[in-house]
């Protein structure tokens, strides 16, 4: 029991020190517009990162969540609200795993 103690230290001082490094590190405004634009984008990748394999994974088949991946970027493209791209997505993962199934 005294171990785990010991691995919540460890994992809050490592939690601690990656986000309190660029406060220290970084004093002034960034100017660089490559590193402004990298610095932008990283939350929507690392949330593309986490989403789109859980997508394709949370079905039983991996081609009905593709299909409904497709769908919902089609139709969100188009201007779906966020509603209806949910509910189309689920009538194609419905779909789909009753055809292939």
């Amino acid at each position: 029991m005294k171990n785990i103690w010991i691995y919540i230290l460890v994992s809050a001082g490592v939690s601690y020190i990656i986000r309190a490094t660029p406060l220290v590190l970084i004093r002034r405004e960034i100017t660089s517009p490559t590193l402004r634009s990298f610095l932008y984008y990283v939350p929507y990748v690392t949330l593309a990162v986490m989403t789109f394999p859980a997508i394709v994974e949370a079905t039983q088949s991996p081609v009905a969540g593709a299909l409904a991946l497709a769908a919902g970027a089609l139709l969100a493209w188009r201007g779906g609200s966020l509603f209806l791209v949910a509910a189309v997505c689920c009538l194609v993962v419905l779909g789909a795993e009753l055809i292939l199934l």
